[in-house]
């Protein structure tokens, strides 16, 4: 059993006055900007960061503006093969989408499994059965099977239509279906999810990123003895302030950086459309994870302070890296009702709300009384960790628990 060693009377140092150390948390706070703005390996990593989400971005664009081209092969003394292909080529013309057919026209059956074989064809149209075959090397791509499905029905149908001595036209009347968008500003699944996803990593990055370095730092202070003398012209209520307001800046910038790199990159992307919808959603975000940030970087600071060593800080920090992983789970996963509860539930809400408002599911009013829920908890946090803190930062000797860092004489 590990034994807990403190100060004096089994209690935390006695804090000095507030008398002229009133502004020492915003010393404290600049202090944790710029040794975190001067580590080279933070500054790294930011830039390292930042790259990935560009090169993500231009990947993404790239991949929505790239055109694959298929080549269909069919015998030339085939007359219904040849239109179908042709027609298919037409249609996915008319798409204006990012598939290409192209029309190889070889000698017989041989020659096309030969075109296969060769990579000269990507697929082999031919009649088979009592219909079509659409062979290829492997399974054929969704998007060619399509578009030939529907050029070879089309082709069937006006030769059957011919054949009963009537027309395409009058065969398929009242069959025609069109679409319609009853919100044309609603966004598309895909973006949706996207997005969500999006918000799940930055909240993730951020949580994650900047509550252990709070804790580390902590940790760092306590096992080196440092925070004892700290402690004799800071008072620790004020120490912890400058902590969470230092980290909760460097968090808060990170995350502005990385959604500026994102709306830029959105802006040249094939769904600049969405950018006015994203923009409002994330400004949401960058509020919500501030408030929300405060509460998690109190409770980090706690679990650097339960630690006595570095090496106790995976342990003490466990139960908030557990919670901000099922956050990140949950959040850009979750839909319909479950995202609603969650859009009101701490910290869950960080991401959940501004996903909700993204997708124009929410009255002017739901992230007002989210945000008000999740200030309301910040404030909470923030005052049963400050009572922890003090209670636990001047103990060594082992790991504290939660129980005896309440427990102790503030």
């Amino acid at each position: 059993m590990t034994t807990v060693r403190q100060n004096s009377s089994n209690a935390p140092a006695q804090e000095p006055p507030d008398d002229g150390s009133r502004g020492a948390w915003l010393l404290v706070a600049q202090r944790e900007i710029v040794t975190r703005v001067m580590n080279k390996a933070f500054v790294i990593g930011l830039l390292v960061s930042l790259a990935v989400i560009a090169l993500l971005a231009a990947f993404f664009t790239w991949q929505s503006t790239r055109v694959d081209t298929y080549t269909v092969a069919v015998a030339g003394s085939d007359a219904t093969a040849v239109a179908s292909a042709t027609a298919a080529a037409e249609l996915a013309d008319a798409e204006g989408g990012s598939t290409e057919l192209e029309l190889l026209e070889v000698a017989d059956d041989d020659a096309a499994r030969a075109a296969l074989s060769a990579g000269d064809a990507d697929v082999w149209l031919h009649p088979g059965g009592d219909g079509w075959v659409l062979a290829g090397e492997g399974q054929p791509d969704s998007t060619v099977s399509r578009l030939v499905g529907t050029a070879v029905e089309q082709e069937v149908l006006a030769a059957n239509a011919e054949a009963a001595g009537t027309t395409p036209a009058e065969l398929s009347e009242g069959a025609a279906l069109t679409t319609e968008a009853l919100d044309p500003d609603a966004m598309g699944e895909d973006t949706l999810f996207f997005a969500s996803f999006a918000l799940s990593f930055l909240f993730f990055a951020g949580a994650i990123g900047s509550g252990m370095m709070i804790a580390s730092s902590v940790v760092e202070e306590k096992q080196s003895r440092l925070v004892e003398i700290i402690a004799t012209a800071v008072p620790l209520r004020q120490l912890l302030a400058g902590k969470i307001v230092g980290s909760s800046v460097i968090a808060a910038g990170q995350n502005l950086l990385f959604a500026a790199v994102g709306l830029a990159a959105v802006a040249v992307s094939p769904i600049a459309i969405a950018l006015p919808a994203l923009s409002t959603s994330l400004i949401w975000f960058v509020v919500f994870f501030t408030v929300g940030f405060l509460a998690l970087a109190a409770l980090y600071a706690v679990a650097g302070a339960l630690a006595s060593r570095s090496e106790d800080l995976q342990y003490t920090s466990t139960p908030m890296t557990m919670l901000v992983m099922g956050v990140y789970f949950l959040t850009f996963t979750a839909s319909g009702s479950f995202l609603t509860v969650l859009s009101y539930v701490p910290v869950a809400n960080v991401v959940a709300m501004p996903a909700r408002v993204l997708s124009g599911d929410t009255s002017w009013w739901e992230p007002v009384v989210s945000l008000l829920i999740l200030a309301a908890f910040a404030v909470l946090a923030l005052l049963v960790s400050e009572r922890a803190f003090r209670g636990a930062l001047m103990q060594t000797g082992g790991r504290i628990s939660w129980k005896q860092a309440l427990r102790a004489e503030a």
